[in-house]
């Protein structure tokens, strides 16, 4: 039996993906007797209040960014490097005192690049070790690859959700490079692992899942609202923005949610013929191990959600579109993904070798 330890999971706020693949995680550690605490703004530690009971919280809020109408996002992040290289040196030092103030033996950061610590265990996870740049620009990735290793030296470890072979995910994100030697693949993570993927819908219903910064997700929220109204068919919009109160309205023959359980989430799901969402790494995981097909919409200009868009739609899990090209003739997919045999599995053992691992 492990000793109890107090972990401190701190996920990058970028959306909700990144705080969504923390919740298995946290699930199983608590599971193996650790004691998890989460370090985060507001809007995520109500979404862990209600993901993970038994818990304890830390206001430690994250970089933020808003993506721009017209800007591609690269072009964004370039422009407020220096910010947020002043938030990575400010939380920095910051992480020291609550490191110091709550006795924390291990910090787990999803993407928060300033939250190493020599003198404890960090671990850094991450699905996307190569930043896939432009095509113009596509030879200067060799240096994104060489910032991506001088940012895992700083960690104990770096976990990849993802599996190691031919069988993954995440593709040219993480794979066909060598790694350096702390980077452990974990396997996919997703709140609805283990849940039966029997699918069962009598009506061609909707289901749209919004995530990402503002504004790109209004943008696509009002454009395929009014396709969806244009359809009549019954819908649901699940906006991504988990509250105190979980807040539902109605538009003609489209239902809003800004927030769904686990459980509910699961059930929408697997009744909904047809499931609209971004290209986010963690929404296609969660689909995954439900077996769910999607029509994916990549945030125009991110190029790691146009990369993996283009790859899962070529492997035939998934089909994908642009936003500019959305229109009335969306698809109706009632087939299935047929994941391959053993990932949930091999996934499961991935994650218990490296968790063993991190406790000793």
């Amino acid at each position: 039996m492990n000793a109890k330890k107090n972990i401190l999971i701190c996920p990058l706020e970028w959306g909700l993906g990144h705080a969504g693949r923390m919740v298995p995680l946290a699930k199983r550690l608590q599971q193996l007797n650790q004691n998890i605490i989460f370090g985060s703004g507001e809007e995520h530690l109500n979404f862990f209040r209600s993901e993970v009971p038994g818990a304890n919280y830390i206001y430690f809020p994250g970089f933020r960014i808003s993506y721009s109408r017209y800007l591609p996002q690269y072009i964004i992040i370039l422009l407020k490097s220096p910010l947020l290289l002043c938030h990575v040196f400010l939380e920095h030092y910051r992480l020291k005192k609550i490191i110091t103030d709550n006795s924390i033996d291990i910090v787990i950061s999803d993407s928060r690049i300033g939250l190493w610590n020599s003198g404890i265990k960090t671990v850094f996870i991450t699905h996307q070790l190569r930043i896939i740049f432009p095509r113009p620009f596509r030879f200067l990735e060799f240096i994104g690859l060489q910032i991506s290793r001088s940012i895992i030296k700083k960690y104990s470890y770096c976990y990849i959700p993802d599996l190691g072979g031919e069988l993954n995910v995440s593709g040219e994100l993480s794979h066909g490079f060598r790694l350096p030697e702390n980077v452990r693949y974990i396997g996919i993570l997703s709140r609805f692992c283990g849940q039966n993927t029997d699918y069962s819908s009598g009506s061609e219903k909707y289901t749209v899942i919004l995530s990402g910064p503002e504004p790109q997700r209004s943008i696509l929220k009002r454009k395929l609202s009014k396709i969806l109204v244009l359809l009549g068919k019954p819908a649901t919009i699940l906006e991504g923005k988990p509250g105190k109160i979980n807040e539902s309205y109605n538009l003609k023959n489209i239902v809003f949610h800004n927030h769904l359980s686990a459980d509910e989430t699961i059930k929408l799901l697997k009744e909904s013929e047809t499931i609209i969402t971004r290209s986010g790494y963690t929404t296609i995981m969660e689909l995954i191990s439900l077996g769910r097909s999607a029509l994916l919409i990549p945030t125009p200009g991110q190029t790691e959600q146009e990369y993996l868009a283009k790859s899962l739609s070529e492997k035939g899990w998934f089909r994908s579109t642009a936003q500019k090209d959305l229109n009335e003739n969306i698809p109706i997919l009632l087939n299935s993904i047929i994941i391959p045999t053993g990932i949930i599995e091999e996934s499961r053992k991935l994650l218990e070798m490296a968790l063993n691992e991190l406790l000793e």
